[in-house]
């Protein structure tokens, strides 16, 4: 078996491992409840809880200050605070994200004034033109995501540079797809402004991190307890 056509130029030029299985066990098979890689057979560990949720609920449910699995602007603006963008930046990212995933996760046809998102319907909201690490109904992919490396991490095997993001999103595009193009390129950029290393590479834990939601725990724990440090 091989993953390269000659007359394919682009199969050499994005290569998939081929070893997966001596790490993940069927990596192929979609996870509904963790996030695994070759370094996390099992998923996230540390303290973070599935709570029977998929890894697409887990990545939004940060946002849901009550647990009442419904998402609201205001919350998605305060969520966004507490990961230390700025006022401005978490306004404009805010309306962003409620205007692009609001409607698609309502139970009626009528739009709702208050711009909700509904946590059990988040999959409903999955865009185009994106790794396909997140599969249609909001499992995790292992494959993908080790793809993610693979086929565009150059400088380092395990992170990736702000330039290698933009060829990544580039690489991902669907024809006749412009929501999906600058949506996937405004999730990276903003993964890339939160997580980057003091070296400028976005890290791979912090990229599969972010998918189960673990990511967003661990920067507002910090943050708080940063804050509460500085009080005494």
């Amino acid at each position: 078996m091989t993953s390269v056509a000659k007359a394919a130029p682009v199969t050499a030029q994005r290569p998939v491992r081929a070893d997966l299985e001596k790490y993940i066990p069927k990596p192929y098979l979609a996870r509904a409840l963790v996030a695994p890689d070759v370094n996390h057979p099992e998923g996230t560990k540390d303290g973070h809880q599935h709570r029977q949720r998929s890894v697409l609920q887990q990545h939004v449910a940060f946002f849901d200050e009550n647990g009442d699995g419904v998402i609201y602007p205001w919350e998605t603006y305060r969520g966004l605070r507490r990961l230390g963008f700025n006022i401005i930046v978490s306004f404009v990212v805010a309306i962003g994200i409620t205007l692009g995933l609001s409607y698609p996760t309502m139970p009626t046809w009528i739009p709702s004034p208050l711009f909700p998102i509904y946590i059990d319907r988040i999959h409903r909201a999955k865009h185009g033109s994106d790794s396909a690490t997140i599969d249609t109904e909001g499992r995790f992919m292992p494959v993908n995501f080790e793809s993610v490396f693979s086929k565009n991490a150059r400088s380092r095997p395990d992170k990736l540079t702000l330039r290698e993001i933009w060829t990544m999103t580039n690489g991902n595009r669907l024809p006749y797809d412009p929501f999906g193009w600058i949506a996937s390129k405004g999730e990276w950029i903003l993964l890339y402004m939160l997580a980057k290393d003091d070296e400028g590479y976005l890290p791979r834990e912090a990229i599969r991190g972010c998918f189960d939601g673990s990511l967003f725990e661990f920067i507002a724990d910090q943050r708080k307890k940063k804050a509460h440090g500085k009080q005494h």
